[in-house]
């Protein structure tokens, strides 16, 4: 299908902070529902992990660590960031190219920047995106509430045309079904 799942910084010191993200608890089981599908369906689910040395999140600190409540597989691949581009200085390019993937499906952490920028670096590198509208979150802020900002991120980035891509933003359930319909008619993404 040349697609991969990318989960980004859904990490112990972010997802168990007090407060936590926006809905956190919803997110994390659309995660879990979408990369178990991905999982089935032989997609890539690559986990993505921001690390900054001397900080609670540290690379291999418990704050690092991928948060207790989001499934993980032996299968899923990993990658190790410093900047909010899921691309940049890291090998996540290398990984995708390797295994010929044509279309990101992006989840995670945080909506205003980590999947802001990744979702433009992708598209910029002429990946199809599709945003999990419903699988990403963020803290909330004193000028506007996470589900507003991330609603805000769904609705910007899924009307960007200029990079020539598509870049499409829906929800977990409506991205597994059109999946499984599309493989089921045979029809190659």
């Amino acid at each position: 299908m040349n697609q991969a799942v990318l989960v980004i910084d859904v990490q112990s010191c972010i997802f168990d902070a007090v407060p936590a993200p926006a809905d956190s608890g919803v997110v994390i089981g659309n995660i879990n529902c979408l990369t178990a599908w991905a999982r089935a369906a032989h997609i890539p689910v690559i986990m993505v992990q921001h690390e900054q040395p001397d900080t609670p999140i540290a690379y291999q600190s418990a704050g690092w660590q991928l948060q207790a409540g989001l499934q993980q597989a032996e299968s899923d691949l990993l990658v190790r960031k410093t900047t909010p581009d899921s691309f940049l200085n890291t090998n996540l390019a290398e990984l995708l190219a390797k295994q010929e993937i044509k279309e990101l499906i992006v989840c995670g952490y945080a909506s205003e920047f980590c999947v802001d920028t990744t979702v433009r670096s992708a598209a910029a590198r002429g990946f199809a995106v599709t945003i999990a509208a419903d699988a990403h979150t963020t803290q909330d802020k004193a000028h506007a509430k996470g589900g507003f900002i991330r609603e805000h991120h769904n609705r910007t980035l899924s009307a960007i045309r200029s990079f020539g891509v598509p870049i499409q933003a829906l929800n977990t359930a409506n991205i597994v079904g059109e999946m499984k319909s599309a493989a089921s008619m045979g029809v190659a993404r």
